[in-house]
């Protein structure tokens, strides 16, 4: 407590009021949520602690990242992707199109304000956001910032920050360790022995970049890693995962799983997908990744685990080039140990090992709505509001539909709120 208290009273604070609701967050649900507010007519701020917008899109994926589904999936409300695009746009593609959103909604971020806490008081009825002000370049010191207003928005998503497991002897392996996020190409991998921790989505593109640039990459896909157990306790077991084709004949998996889910039932659907996709990629427990007995969809919607789009990274699994290891002893200096015995040389570690909402950091007493994990307690789609003019965009486990979902309930409820409650205002002015 010493520490918080030697902060405030070096850093100089002033009070905002905000007109509106406080937007935390940049990323594309906090841009959503912006938008939709504009067109209510509702005005805002927007708190940003990096210096652009959308920063894990900007600062944190590799190059050759693509959007995983289909571009009418991923659209943000009032703009649809522009016709030239194609199915699945590039990492550069969508940083455009949300630079373009944010330009036509007239969305003016405050970057570099890192939100220290926010907090509701009963005795006002306002919400109570302290962010830090980044000093610059021209001398400009750090200072503190508290905004207050009626509504709070947490917009900072699910993906906020890195998840980093404990891994025994990590620490003296010596080599090249890096989280996933700071890995942009396999280009500096060129000849290298890598140990790709993480078989979802990134770990499998990760692994199929650095044999594309001549590195020879071993994928982990065993649970024995502390973030893949509950608690971190219990002995390691197969990691369990869901590989399906990206596209069955030519459509999008996601369009024909959305198609499926409307007219059956979610078991059936599951059932269909998984004997799709056992014809078009065939045994893939063969290959070192067993499948799990809940269905893809059913196991997306009571745990939030994205099955594999698989685009290509299967072949190089069956030609050897990508070679499927266990999981993970320890680590001594210049090699790794796996559960099974065997003893690997290694040259470098990427951590494909996730993300997490980083809510329960900022974000006091909101035990009511928030889990441990700093996701809604309510599951979809009753997760976006609160009580005390809380509410949370992006949070859904269903990507950028989701957040978009969200964004416009979001944006009708306050907009309803901000009119009722301006209407006495306007009767007021025009008394005689």
């Amino acid at each position: 407590m010493a520490g918080v208290a030697d902060r405030d009273e070096l850093l100089p604070r002033r009070c905002v009021w905000v007109n509106g609701p406080i937007i935390v967050g940049a990323g594309p649900s906090g841009l959503a949520v912006a938008a939709c507010l504009r067109e209510q007519g509702v005005p805002f701020v927007i708190l940003e602690r990096a210096d652009c917008i959308a920063s894990l899109w900007q600062k944190r994926t590799y190059d050759r990242l693509r959007l995983h589904l289909p571009k009418q999936f991923c659209q943000l409300p009032k703009l649809p992707f522009p016709e030239e695009f194609p199915e699945y746009p590039t990492r550069k593609q969508f940083i455009g199109y949300l630079e373009s959103y944010a330009k036509q909604f007239e969305i003016s971020p405050r970057f570099n304000q890192s939100v220290q806490s926010a907090k509701y008081d009963e005795t006002s009825g306002l919400w109570r956001v302290t962010a830090v002000v980044a000093g610059d370049d021209s001398g400009n010191r750090s200072a503190e910032v508290e905004y207050i207003g009626r509504w709070l928005v947490a917009a900072t998503g699910e993906n906020a920050e890195k998840v980093v497991p404990e891994l025994e002897g990590l620490e003296e392996f010596g080599g090249d360790v890096k989280h996933v996020c700071d890995y942009k190409s396999g280009e500096a991998y060129q000849g290298k022995r890598v140990l790709v921790v993480g078989c979802g989505n990134s770990g499998m593109e990760v692994s199929l970049d650095l044999c594309d640039h001549d590195a020879s990459p071993s994928m982990v896909v065993r649970d024995s890693a502390l973030w893949w157990r509950p608690n971190g306790v219990g002995p390691p077991s197969s990691l369990q995962v869901h590989v399906l084709p990206r596209e069955v004949l030519g459509k999008s998996t996601f369009e024909l799983a959305v198609l499926l889910m409307k007219w059956l039932p979610l078991w059936l659907a599951d059932r269909i997908l998984v004997v799709l996709a056992w014809l078009v990629l065939g045994n893939v427990e063969k290959l070192g990744l067993k499948r799990p007995s809940t269905g893809p969809l059913e196991l997306k919607n009571a745990q939030g685990r994205t099955p594999v789009l698989d685009i290509g990274a299967l072949g190089k699994i069956r030609s050897g080039e990508i070679k499927v290891v266990p999981g993970i002893k320890r680590f001594i200096p210049g090699k790794v140990e796996l559960v099974d015995g065997q003893l690997l040389d290694v040259d470098s570690v990427i951590l494909a090992t996730g993300y997490r909402s980083n809510v329960p950091r900022w974000l006091r007493g909101s035990d009511f709505f928030f889990s441990k994990d700093g996701l809604p307690k309510s599951p979809f789609p009753n997760g976006w509001k609160g009580s005390s003019g809380l509410y949370a965009a992006g949070f859904t486990r269903r990507g950028l539909s989701g957040a978009a979902a969200d964004a416009v309930r979001i944006a009708d409820d306050i907009g309803r709120l901000w009119k009722e409650e301006s209407e006495p205002a306007k009767k007021l002015i025009c008394l005689p």
